[in-house]
Formats: C-alpha cells, structure tokens, sequence
C-alpha cells in the first residue's frame, strides 16, 4: 500500500517520558501495544519510528487487517505518516480511506461514499476494533471504506 498521511496533531495522546531516548523506547513499546491491542494475527511484527514517520513490517493474511493496523498506527497523536511495510498472504482489493471532518458521522460519510446514509454499520464494522461506537469518531481520524 505504501505510504499513508495523518494529522499529527490528532489522535490518541499515548506517548509521556522524559529523555528523548526513553521517549523513543516507549513510543515504539506503545505502538507495538497499539497493534496488539487490535488483536489481528500479524506474523514477524516490527515497528521502527523516526520522528513522526512509523514504519510497520510484518505479514497478515487479508488485505482488511493490514489496513486496520496502518490505520491504527496512524490514528496515534504525533504520527504524520506510516510507511507500510506489511506484506499481504491473499492480496484483494483495497479499501478507500476517508478523513473525518468536523460535523462528520458515519451515516454522513456513508451517504458520501456509497450514495447511501444506510451503509454506515458497513465503515463502522470496517474500523472495528479502532471504533468502539458508531458515535465515537473525530476530525483528522481516518476511516477505511470497504468496497461494496
């Protein structure tokens, strides 16, 4: 997929330390919790960071997966970009991705994306587990869009 954009200023502020050092050693730990915390299988997990550019290797079996845990990387406050370095076991399609806007909701974004305000449970089950509700998005958050 290659190199994805975030708002670095949004997302989850997940990273406190002290020297740069110790702030570098727990932004990868925290990180590599990120994707854990997903609970996708993903083989040969990596993640390296230099500055605000995460760089993620490892192999998952779908193309969704590999897409949520760039997503989840991204959605981190302090992350610009993500270079995606995972490879893929049974390639598909990929999904469009769409950054939330002030005013957003799921049934706003459907309605865009696929002519329907209906297809919302469509980007909310996509962005699971990154989203806990369907009423729990905000601006600068990127969303997966799957194809339907």
């Amino acid at each position: 997929m290659g190199l994805f954009s975030f708002l670095k200023k949004a997302g989850a502020n997940i990273f406190n330390a002290k020297s740069e050092e110790e702030i570098r050693a727990q932004k990868l730990i925290t990180l590599k919790g990120v994707v854990a915390d997903l609970q996708l299988p993903i083989e040969n997990l990596d993640v390296d960071l230099e500055e605000d550019r995460v760089t993620v290797y490892g192999q998952v079996e779908t193309q969704s997966n590999k897409e949520k845990i760039v997503l989840a990387l991204g959605n981190v406050e302090g992350v610009a970009t993500v270079d995606d370095r995972i490879s893929v076991v049974a390639p598909e399609p990929e999904s469009r991705f769409y950054t939330v806007q002030s005013g957003d909701s799921l049934s706003k974004i459907s309605k865009e994306m696929y002519g329907d305000p209906m297809k919302y449970n469509a980007i909310f089950e996509a962005n699971q587990p990154m989203l806990k509700s369907v009423d729990l998005i905000y601006p600068g958050q990127v969303l997966r869009i799957p194809n339907l």
